[in-house]
């Protein structure tokens, strides 16, 4: 069987290449698309670390009660950032807030639109299902290395790490939830004199909404757990303390942090969620 090691095919050369390539020729784009996003980020956590964390506490309580109508789950929202304001914690949630709503819009903002064609245009969804399965199943150390030469240390690296990763939930979803709209209704808005662009806006849309919902929700599960691959290249957040607990074997720190990220998960998990559910 030696045969089949002497002509080895070279894929890594051929991946390397194709980054080189991009380095070479596309380093103005990357350069700008890391300015962007870099500063979009630091938007985000400006607004996050601008009020005092007692009032976001409040605040946050406080949107808990108006989407859920539950007292209990707004007392627990309440306490959980108080606990990890108490634990020390607060700076580094806000930082990994701000890259988890990042990433969630930017994921929502490519994945609804493509999930959308996809539903119209099967033949286009049986083409990119392979690169979905790809992005879901591919090691995500294997495409931090290109993000680290593309994009550098920081925030921005995490981010295309945690959307490239995050991504295809959204799509699936969208796809799911406008083809599974009921043919009649499609029938009926034609029967109205809706044209393509109504029937997708006041009926395909509306029909979507819970799958569409999900994919938000898996979104920012999915962000979320990105947290710990995400500070390996330099992004801040709940990642690096769970790293340093992790190198230093500490008990103690691991567990806090772990705490900070179920609240955290807890709390955007059932936001995002109905209150019918």
């Amino acid at each position: 069987m030696d045969w089949l090691t002497d002509t080895k095919i070279p894929i890594g050369k051929w991946a390397k290449g194709f980054v080189d390539f991009l380095t070479d020729n596309g380093a103005w784009f990357f350069d700008g698309l890391a300015f962007a996003l870099e500063n979009f980020i630091e938007a985000l956590l400006f607004l996050l670390q601008l009020p005092h964390p007692f009032l976001m506490a409040i605040v946050v309580a406080a949107l808990a009660w108006v989407l859920r109508r539950s007292i209990g789950f707004a007392l627990f929202v309440f306490l959980g950032i108080l606990l990890i304001v108490n634990q020390g914690y607060w700076e580094e949630t806000t930082e990994t807030l701000a890259l988890v709503l990042a990433a969630t819009m930017v994921c929502m903002a490519i994945g609804i639109p493509v999930g959308i064609l996809a539903a119209r245009r099967p033949v286009f969804y049986a083409a990119i299902r392979p690169v979905l399965d790809l992005m879901q199943t591919i090691p995500t150390f294997v495409y931090l290395i290109p993000a680290l030469i593309l994009f550098g240390l920081g925030m921005v690296p995490g981010l295309i790490a945690t959307v490239v990763f995050a991504l295809p939930a959204s799509i699936r979803l969208t796809q799911l939830g406008i083809s599974e709209t009921p043919d009649e209704l499609k029938e009926a808005g034609s029967a109205f004199g809706g044209n393509s662009w109504q029937i997708l806006w006041k009926i395909e849309i509306p029909s979507a909404l819970p799958q569409i919902r999900a994919g938000l929700t898996q979104t920012i599960m999915l962000s979320l757990s990105m947290v710990v691959i995400a500070a390996l290249v330099g992004a801040d957040g709940l990642g690096v303390p769970t790293l340093r607990a992790l190198n230093q074997v500490n008990i103690a720190k691991g567990f806090e942090v772990g705490v900070a990220i179920v609240i955290v998960a807890i709390v955007l998990d059932r936001l995002i969620r109905s209150s019918r559910d």
